[in-house]
């Protein structure tokens, strides 16, 4: 998810996926080797969609995520503007 997957930028034909892509202004994945975690950590633009409309179509996805990553025996967190969420 990022601003840069959204190719219309017209705001008033998005539907939740462009909405949601198009405020994630920052996402960056990092592998904490010593911790033996993977951080996702996301800024999403609340002014563009509010954080509950990520979890509304990411939250399979994320929770999968942490599944996959219990079972390497890391941990899996996930960031949204700040905010440590898992």
């Amino acid at each position: 998810m990022h601003r840069n997957r959204v190719r219309n930028t017209n705001l008033s034909t998005f539907d939740i996926h462009d909405r949601v892509n198009y405020a994630v202004t920052d996402a960056k994945l990092t592998l904490d080797s010593k911790e033996r975690k993977i951080i996702l950590n996301l800024t999403i633009d609340t002014k563009i969609c509010p954080v509950l409309d990520y979890f509304e179509i990411f939250m399979d996805r994320t929770m999968m995520s942490k599944y996959a990553a219990k079972y390497l025996n890391i941990w899996f967190e996930l960031v949204i503007n700040n905010t440590k969420l898992l």
